[in-house]
């Protein structure tokens, strides 16, 4: 039998990467909300992987109660995630993946474009993906995965919060409304930029969020999520000090 495998988090998404690692012969260990991650790894001290499947308001605190033994074993794949998210807990080479399909309840997976992926495990998340039939690509180094998370941000920012004013799919968004789409992106780039402490390359970031509006264009732009992503975005970007008079704007709208 293959090395173990344990995933922290069994909703639509742990549950692909699951079945996954699953074909490929590995034995699959949930934690499920409410299980103590302590008492499972005194079971389980040595899995190979340990992917946390959390929504990304749990990362912190699920982070938080990684044992030290664990840590070196981590995958993350949590939407608006950057490296100062895990840079506090001393994970200094985690396994990183930006995930480029859904998973909505009732429906299978549905690809947009290949998901990256970086770091000691991916390898094995990529074998797992390919398994059933989710495309997934390797990255070289560190800069390349700092830019797919800003994109897979800028994608998700951009098209949710402009969804709050236009609706629509991203196709519609960027056929009807590019130049709100692309204001929009702008200004979450900006922030994108504070909060990863370097300058990023604007032009390709937009050029790689367009990439993946093609890639899907009957893709809606606004989840349940919209009113909470706008609202954080702004709140970060008041801490900092960065001036968004288009999603103030849109917010202003929206009240």
């Amino acid at each position: 039998m293959k090395s173990k495998i344990v995933v922290i988090g069994m909703g639509e998404m742990g549950s692909i990467f699951a079945r996954g690692f699953l074909r490929c012969g590995h034995p699959v260990y949930p934690i499920t909300r409410g299980m103590d991650i302590a008492t499972v790894a005194s079971e389980i001290p040595n899995p190979q992987l340990v992917l946390i499947a959390v929504a990304e308001g749990d990362l912190q605190a699920t982070l938080e109660q990684i044992p030290e033994r664990w840590k070196e074993k981590l995958a993350l794949l949590q939407n608006e995630l950057l490296p100062r998210d895990w840079q506090p807990h001393q994970l200094d080479n985690p396994t990183v993946i930006s995930v480029w399909f859904e998973k909505k309840k009732g429906q299978d997976s549905k690809v947009i474009i290949p998901s990256p992926v970086l770091g000691p495990h991916a390898g094995l998340i990529k074998e797992g993906l390919e398994s059933i039939e989710i495309t997934c690509h390797r990255l070289n180094d560190s800069d390349e995965l700092l830019f797919e998370l800003v994109r897979k941000n800028v994608y998700i920012l951009t098209t949710n919060i402009a969804g709050l004013t236009v609706g629509g799919t991203v196709g519609e968004l960027w056929a009807d409304h590019r130049e709100f789409a692309t204001a929009v992106a702008n200004e979450v780039i900006d922030l994108q930029q504070h909060l990863s402490a370097t300058t990023l390359p604007r032009e390709k970031l937009i050029d790689g969020m367009v990439e993946a509006f093609n890639g899907d264009r009957d893709h809606k732009c606004m989840g349940r999520s919209a009113p909470a992503r706008l609202a954080r975005a702004l709140a970060l970007a008041a801490e900092a000090g960065i001036e968004t008079p288009t999603l103030n704007e849109i917010a202003s709208k929206q009240r």
